[in-house]
């Protein structure tokens, strides 16, 4: 199944096509394929953004892919959102509505309650 993870950029909700990793020792930015597993110093980037992507003055960046292309979708994200379509559609059951218990008439004031003497 393709990653759902989506691009970083702020308002951008294109799909994640490469990952942008800054290697501050040599001032250099690495962008390449999309990562397994999304890591919390690295930034994924639609394809669009990884085309025209630049690196801040002074930096060298490094494509190791050169082509990025939005991943489709493939039969395993069909066959999810046809379930998930299907049990959408299901007609709900009504669930029995359960009275909560009646209290007891006597106020009660935070944890504190009034006991009488009468036995």
């Amino acid at each position: 199944m393709i990653s759902t993870r989506q691009c970083s950029r702020s308002s951008c909700a294109r799909p994640a096509a490469a990952t942008l990793t800054y290697v501050y020792a040599d001032s250099t930015v690495v962008v390449g394929t999309l990562s397994a597993a999304a890591e919390p110093h690295s930034y994924d980037l639609c394809a669009h953004h990884a085309d025209r992507f630049t690196a801040p003055r002074g930096w060298d960046v490094v494509h190791i892919q050169t082509e990025f292309a939005e991943p489709e979708p493939s039969t395993d994200d069909l066959e999810a959102l046809a379930r998930a379509v299907r049990e959408a559609g299901r007609p709900r059951q009504a669930q029995a509505f359960v009275a909560p218990a009646p209290v007891a008439s006597e106020p009660r004031r935070g944890h504190l309650r009034v006991i009488s003497n009468d036995a």
